[in-house]
């Protein structure tokens, strides 16, 4: 989870070896710096925070399509009857 990602990334910052890192925790070094670019420097709480904007944006998105899809039927209704 990225919660445990964060954990991870906080022994690096804690002073451990990235290789004793990526070993212990079954990762190779590619997916530590892939995660580090990613997830680097953020605390739990940020990253709770960036999910609950994350789902937010998906709903808007959602709304915005249905929205834009009902536009488009009361166009084409209203080019048919000529208005």
């Amino acid at each position: 989870t990225e919660s445990q990602i964060v954990a991870i990334l906080k022994e690096a910052d804690a002073g451990l070896k990235v290789d004793d890192i990526c070993r212990q925790h079954g990762i190779s070094s590619a997916t530590y710096y892939n995660w580090k670019a990613k997830y680097g420097g953020l605390d739990a709480s940020e990253l709770k925070r960036i999910k609950e904007l994350e789902a937010e944006n998906a709903k808007l998105k959602k709304m915005f399509a249905d929205v834009s899809l009902e536009n488009q039927a009361m166009k084409e209704l209203f080019e048919k009857k000529g208005w």
